[in-house]
């Protein structure tokens, strides 16, 4: 699920390594690319929901497949954008095809782990967005070096070598993903029945919090909070996500060291984020766990534009970034990754958003329970 997640997120940013060289090569403006990166997020919106209940419905092995061949298919298509309204197109229906992802994987995490150990396992597995950029950007950046390999623009090889993945990957779903321990072939029949016990159990302890409406349950503060805590997190993750390439570019970094760069603070962002976590859980506190992450990232962010921050970070970074790049300016650096170290903390608050809502007795499993998980990332 994790390796899922991976190629799900670097198929939604890697518009940001393309545009290095596509947006010269098309002529796009940064306001054509700002649209293009945003029309996603429409397309996602729209059918998030109907999406999810309808994995309800026809199960997550088959629900899952689909999303994944179909965005994959339709992200190696954005290899043959030829124009501002293809392009625009394309990354609208890639929002359209992946819609429901997250909130259905969250759904499915909830069929097989009881709420007392779902944030490790929810941090582990949005643990998938840092590593996305930490292991997607070096590749990302050197794929989009490869300018007329074969007659393919590097840009053109970014999206048919980081798309095509998906759809395989959505093949191996079909194939192996059980819809929930009853059908899980690698577990004894004793163990399937402590799971379900115990996931019962865990059913019947959230019961006296439980809505039994979708539309009464989607106007709960606690949802409507959550909402507005999850439209934060969002901001500054695709905000940095989806320009951050162009801005170490304009340093004066080549394409393959902007992919370097860009995936280091990703890097420590994701064993932070495992580590946060699991000690959610051992606290067994939410709250507190979401706010200290979004106000670290908030914090970095701030820093990020302070000159004082970057001068006392500069020494550091600057050593560590000089061995690996040639002519590094240490100011520059160091005041770039102190705005995109205080963004690890990003991913941290999303993963205990859904979390949360599990640990409060909001979700419920079913229907409902996709429904509230979509509302919120929506």
């Amino acid at each position: 699920m994790m390796l899922l997640y991976l190629m799900a997120f670097l198929d939604r940013v890697n518009i940001g390594f393309a545009a290095l060289t596509m947006n010269q090569d098309l002529g796009f403006t940064p306001s054509i690319y700002g649209w293009g990166a945003g029309i996603f997020f429409i397309g996602y919106f729209f059918f998030e929901i109907p999406s999810n209940l309808i994995l309800e419905k026809v199960g997550a092995r088959l629900w899952i497949a689909r999303i994944m061949i179909t965005w994959g298919l339709i992200s190696a298509g954005m290899a043959f954008v030829s124009g501002t309204w293809s392009f625009l197109a394309l990354r609208f229906l890639l929002g359209v095809a992946e819609a429901g992802f997250l909130p259905g994987m969250l759904l499915y995490l909830t069929y097989w782990f009881p709420a007392r150990h779902r944030a490790k396992f929810i941090a582990l597995f949005m643990a998938a967005v840092p590593l996305a950029s930490a292991i997607g950007s070096p590749i990302s950046g050197l794929l989009v070096s490869m300018d007329e390999w074969l007659g393919l623009k590097g840009w053109q090889w970014l999206f048919l070598l980081e798309g095509l993945p998906s759809c395989l990957l959505g093949v191996v779903v079909l194939h192996a993903l059980p819809e929930g321990p009853a059908r899980a072939k690698w577990l004894t029949a004793s163990e399937r029945a402590f799971v379900e016990a115990d996931l019962a159990n865990d059913r019947r302890n959230a019961a006296p919090n439980a809505h039994h409406a979708i539309w009464p349950a989607m106007t709960d503060w606690r949802v409507l909070v959550l909402c507005g805590v999850y439209f934060g997190v969002v901001i500054g993750l695709y905000g940095i996500g989806l320009w951050l390439p162009q801005i170490a570019k304009a340093m004066g970094y080549s394409n393959a060291a902007v992919g370097f760069i860009v995936a280091m603070p990703y890097a420590v962002a994701a064993a932070a984020m495992l580590a946060w976590g699991r000690h959610s859980d051992r606290r067994g506190e939410r709250v507190l766990h979401v706010a200290t992450a979004a106000a670290i990232s908030s914090l970095g962010f701030f820093g990020g534009g302070r000159r004082h921050c970057a001068d006392q970070l500069r020494g550091q970074f600057g050593r560590l970034c000089r061995t690996l790049f040639d002519g590094l300016d240490q100011r520059k650096h160091g005041k770039f990754l102190l705005g995109n170290g205080g963004h690890g903390g990003l991913p941290l608050c999303g993963g205990r958003v859904g979390v949360a809502i599990e640990g409060r007795g909001v979700a419920q499993p079913g229907t409902l329970d996709a429904s509230l998980l979509t509302c919120i990332q929506v």
